[in-house]
């Protein structure tokens, strides 16, 4: 068995070596959680970067100082037992005072981000995290890595399957109607819609789709870090400000900046972005010489902005040079004839990645999304997906759903029947027979949409309620509920 690993090993290696592994650019993981090590070591690989993990910050100093490990990004925890992760920050840059180090940790409070700022670091990710939100600190301080393609070609995919609806067909023609300008666009929508897919879509469709796509999420980070992140500041503009920074409009030149989350902009930062979208140039943090730049705007946001202007949360100039192009994404839940093509995009996009192909999801499986409202959109459709294809199975999703539909499903008639009845009665019926008889209509809603979504199979819905059989056949006939014909 020794023999079999070493050699399975070596063929590995070599695997790596041939396929340019050694030339890839490198990360090192640090993170005292072996599960983050794990999850994070997958991700990157899947996206063709080299990744070192550290499950501590001495272990991670001890490997950079006797040079066995080298690293083009560090991705460190801040809060680890021992040396803690600003320390940690502190060492490597006097170690190698170039090195780029990301901070990701679950405490994500203005104080600990502006230390670990002013201690180096050139950016901060908060757990838990999109891995968009990864993907925009890969994309600003490393080189494409060799397989970049897969992500490329999977978001376009997914972009593609949005469109299947009438609402989303006509976004499609208003984007093509304004590809040849640069008109300022706002997208609107509740969370999860699929707002950065038309930002994106409105971006390839334009003239300046060969120029770079730089997307910010106003809402990550606190107001000085946010400036910072989009206008960048020059070297000593404040303490570890070791070198100049160029912001993120200064790297969508001749291309789009995407500002997701727009009313969660402070008013000092909206005066700012007005005089750049009106005259085309800022300052940076620090600096007094004026920054050209040709960048068009593109803006998304789940708050309704005009009554924000009304509360005076959102200045009113901003918001009329923002709403050029008005684009109001409808939810899934009114767009439900996408849904079948993006699960099977979905299957497709995880089922490579994770390499767990799966072929389909069952007819009950898309019955039970087609009667789900989805509150979180495509994001939420998506999540059930991808763990569909992780667990390699879909009774765990089916199990939430029902769960989910039982506290969603209107049962007003049936209480305020119960009500009425009280009421009737003048208070005769003991409280002990209202909980009673809420209960057990709370109960039958769960039982009647467990069958509904499994066709009336009695084992599969006792299986999904977590009840014996001979139990769920008892509840069937005390609720007096009867297959639909």
């Amino acid at each position: 068995m020794a023999e079999y690993r070493k050699g399975d090993s070596d063929a590995k290696e070599n695997s790596r070596k041939k396929g340019g592994y050694e030339n890839r650019p490198r990360i090192l993981v640090v993170d005292d959680s072996e599960g983050i090590r794990g999850y994070l070591t997958n991700l990157l690989e899947v996206r063709g970067y080299a990744v070192t993990c550290a499950e501590s910050g001495e272990q991670a100093i001890s490997m950079l100082e006797e040079s066995s490990v080298s690293a083009d990004l560090v991705l460190l925890d801040i809060m680890m037992p021992g040396m803690g992760g600003i320390e940690t920050l502190r060492r490597m840059r006097e170690l190698i005072p170039g090195l780029s180090i990301a901070m990701i940790s679950v405490v994500g409070r203005a104080p600990t981000i502006v230390s670990a700022m002013q201690a180096g670091a050139v950016d901060f990710i908060s757990k838990p995290f999109e891995e968009e939100e990864l993907d925009q600190v890969l994309n600003h301080f490393l080189p494409l890595p060799v397989n970049d393609e897969f992500t490329v070609t999977s978001s376009k995919e997914i972009d593609e399957s949005v469109w299947d609806s009438a609402a989303m067909g006509e976004i499609r023609g208003v984007i093509e109607q304004i590809s040849d300008t640069d008109v300022t666009v706002l997208i609107q929508g509740e969370s999860g819609v699929g707002k950065e897919i038309v930002a994106r879509s409105v971006h390839r469709m334009s003239t300046r789709g060969d120029g770079p796509f730089v997307k910010v999420n106003c809402a990550a980070l606190p107001e000085d870090l946010l400036e910072s992140e989009l206008f960048g500041y020059e070297k000593g503009a404040f303490t570890g400000a070791y070198v100049r920074k160029f912001g993120k409009f200064e790297m969508a030149t001749e291309g789009t900046i995407f500002l997701d989350e727009i009313g969660e902009m402070s008013p000092g930062l909206q005066a700012k972005l007005l005089q750049v979208i009106q005259e085309s140039c800022f300052t940076r943090l620090g600096g007094n010489k004026d920054v050209n730049v040709d960048v068009r705007v593109v803006c998304a946001t789940h708050r309704p902005l005009l009554d924000m202007v009304a509360e005076g949360e959102f200045r009113e100039d901003l918001y009329f040079r923002l709403n050029v192009v008005n684009i109001q994404i409808p939810p899934l839940r009114e767009r439900k004839e996408e849904v079948e093509a993006l699960v099977e995009k979905f299957l497709d996009l995880y089922g490579s990645k994770y390499e767990r192909p799966v072929r389909s999801v069952s007819k009950t499986m898309l019955s039970a999304f087609a009667s789900y409202d989805f509150p979180g959109n495509v994001r939420e459709l998506e999540n059930m997906v991808k763990r569909i294809v992780v667990m390699g199975g879909e009774d765990s999703v089916l199990a939430e759903l029902v769960e989910r539909q039982s506290s969603q499903r209107d049962s007003t008639a049936s209480f305020e029947a119960l009500i009425e009845t009280m009421e009737a009665t003048a208070g005769e019926i003991p409280l002990r027979e209202v909980s009673r008889r809420a209960a057990m209509e709370v109960e039958r809603e769960a039982i009647d949409i467990a069958l509904r979504m499994t066709d009336w199979n009695r084992k599969r819905a006792a299986s999904l309620l977590g009840v014996s059989y001979k139990t769920l056949l008892h509840k069937i006939r005390e609720c007096d509920l009867v297959a639909e014909i």
